[in-house]
């Protein structure tokens, strides 16, 4: 006799094994910690087999957990097809559209064109996610992403729309404190801005030939916004998006000389989704839109 199997049973395993806790599943799924701790049970209960061991530090899966991911991401991905195949059928450009993007991109780039593209196609509604984490389409978390990442999954469709291009900037008040930096090497003796847990900055230092040390840096952050807001406020010399900077004029742009990665800009959507009008229409303007933007 075949198993049956209640959806939500399988929803909530795929999302307690990839969050590693019952809590980070519930905030996934939009659903109680309780209710997640129950459909695992159940689950385990019905097919006779222990899935997670729980830990102090969150959910463990056993060997038996990770043989059935395989099988329930399938499931997954079926009920993602029917779900996009209804949403497909839909006529006319009207509907809601989810947008992810990065932090700097959602708050900075994306505002005005969405004003503009309020005027175009008045009958879509946005959800914007500003998120640096990157936000899953398969599992229709959005139906359009804005990451600087190239997505691998082959179901996916994405379309590199331009490049945000990075530079050295600060706050007019703060060089009148501190002079200007004319060479590179100057920036040591500045009061500088970096990252937290990430190293990118510092080991951009280092491929210059100048290594540096967390001490080194006034202040150090990982939330872009407020990276953004500490160097426009003087506090030091920062690493910031020119089309950030073009916004506040109290910024001066440093040190022409030293070039800083370019970042792609790509432009995600399911490939089945595109069949859907209100989707296919944002995506259309965001294609154009963005590039003229940056």
């Amino acid at each position: 006799m075949k198993q049956r199997f209640d959806w939500s049973l399988i929803q909530s395993f795929l999302a307690a094994l990839d969050q590693g806790s019952l809590l980070g599943a519930a905030r996934v799924l939009n659903a109680s910690q309780p209710t997640i701790g129950r459909h695992i049970a159940e689950l385990e209960a019905q097919l006779g087999v222990v899935l997670f061991e729980r830990t102090g530090r969150g959910l463990l899966p056993t060997a038996t957990a990770l043989r059935l991911a395989e099988s329930a991401r399938a499931m997954e991905t079926g009920a993602d097809q029917l779900a996009r195949s209804v949403s497909g059928g839909e006529a006319g450009v009207s509907g809601t559209v989810r947008i992810t993007a990065s932090q700097p991109v959602a708050c900075m780039l994306l505002p005005p064109l969405l004003a503009r593209m309020r005027l175009e196609l008045p009958e879509v509604q946005v959800e914007l996610v500003s998120s640096n984490e990157v936000t899953n389409l398969l599992r229709r978390e959005a139906d359009i992403a804005l990451r600087m990442v190239q997505p691998t999954q082959a179901s996916l469709v994405a379309k590199r729309i331009g490049k945000v291009t990075l530079g050295t900037y600060a706050h007019r008040d703060y060089l009148r404190r501190r002079g200007t930096p004319r060479q590179p090497p100057d920036l040591l003796q500045h009061d500088l801005v970096g990252n937290d847990r990430y190293g990118d900055i510092a080991r951009g230092f280092a491929a210059m030939g100048y290594p540096v040390e967390r001490q080194h840096f006034a202040l150090r952050t990982d939330d872009l916004m407020a990276y953004w807001q500490v160097v426009r406020n003087g506090l030091g010399i920062g690493f910031v998006a020119d089309h950030m900077a073009r916004t506040d004029p109290n910024l001066v742009a440093l040190l022409p000389m030293l070039k800083l990665p370019e970042l792609p800009i790509w432009l995600t959507v399911h490939r089945e989704i595109r069949t859907s009008q209100r989707i296919r229409a944002v995506y259309d303007f965001l294609a154009e839109a963005v590039p003229d933007a940056l």
